[in-house]
């Protein structure tokens, strides 16, 4: 394919879409992360679309917003690892709120499998997710519905979280800074998130490669108020989202990192791995073929122990 090719083709899948990923621009085109980068930035110096960290958009970003059928196709493959992740944090028996999102979409899916759970919610996607969950509980909250992303907004939603308390909240956004925390490009979706955020003890953000270093409208969940961040593996070459994920951390914010270790007050998968803490390290085996004798003592007699004992002892000494 031509670059003139590609770069139409890049060009009509953005404006389909608002916002597409390198990574899937590289995959329907079929060419490197690298390459479809050059074509971005040609793109971007005609004035056809802006470039993002770890995508591409249309011109005047910051304050358009895609709706549920766009996102939908957006990161699918990097949303399900973190909604994976995401679900691993919440125990039996646990109140959460779930806000609106494809993101969240993901993550209650794999909430119907925790038994004992209450999810309140301002997002019929959620809802429908946790429908058939037998043991699991779902509150919504009042409003009125946004149609292009199924949410309840407006102060019936905001007026119904009054009170309430749960162990954590679970957020999305359509951008990410360490300067200004999660944002959305919506007043009204903005206002809900902030009440769902005053009713919990943490707030856990949910949020793939594309939106870091994103910044919308409306602030959602100041930096300081961030309890964690799971997040996916950005791009090789995509040294801005690791340096936005660095920032975070400094701040205090908790980044997981999904395919990657755990960490608490750091960035893991990011650079130098750490070991994930709840694994046993790496074993350096010394001796060569002892270490595997070792293993192999048999358990039963201990006149056959001393003997083996003995055969090790004589092939070190030779």
């Amino acid at each position: 394919m031509f670059a003139a090719e590609r770069r139409q083709l890049i060009l009509e899948m953005v404006r389909a879409n608002g916002a597409v990923s390198l990574r899937e621009l590289a995959r329907v085109v079929q060419t490197s992360e690298v390459t479809v980068r050059r074509d971005v930035r040609a793109l971007e110096a005609e004035g056809l679309l802006d470039r993002r960290h770890g995508g591409a958009v249309l011109p005047g970003g910051f304050t358009r917003e895609s709706g549920f059928p766009q996102k939908s196709h957006l990161a699918t493959a990097e949303k399900t690892a973190i909604a994976d992740v995401a679900a691993g944090l919440v125990e039996e028996g646990e109140a959460v709120v779930v806000g609106a999102g494809t993101t969240t979409q993901e993550l209650a899916r794999r909430l119907a499998r925790v038994p004992g759970l209450t999810v309140v919610t301002n997002s019929l996607l959620v809802a429908q997710a946790l429908a058939h969950a037998n043991r699991v509980e779902v509150v919504m909250t009042g409003g009125t519905l946004r149609g292009s992303n199924y949410a309840l907004v407006g102060s019936g939603a905001e007026q119904s979280l009054q009170g309430l308390r749960v162990s954590r909240a679970f957020l999305s956004g359509s951008g990410l800074t360490a300067e200004r925390g999660l944002s959305t490009s919506n007043m009204l979706s903005a206002s809900v998130d902030r009440a769902l955020v005053q009713a919990a003890a943490e707030v856990v953000v949910l949020a793939d490669h594309t939106k870091l270093g994103t910044d919308t409208m409306f602030q959602t969940v100041p930096t300081d108020v961030m309890t964690r961040l799971v997040t996916d593996e950005p791009p090789p070459h995509d040294d801005r989202a690791a340096t936005e994920l660095q920032a975070l951390a400094d701040q205090g914010v908790q980044i997981t990192v999904a395919g990657g270790p755990v960490a608490s007050g750091g960035v893991d998968g990011m650079g130098a791995r750490r070991p994930r803490r709840d694994s046993p390290l790496p074993v350096q085996r010394r001796g060569g073929p002892t270490a595997q004798l070792r293993s192999a003592l048999p358990l039963g007699d201990p006149g056959e122990r001393e003997r083996e004992r003995a055969r090790v002892a004589d092939m070190r000494r030779r």
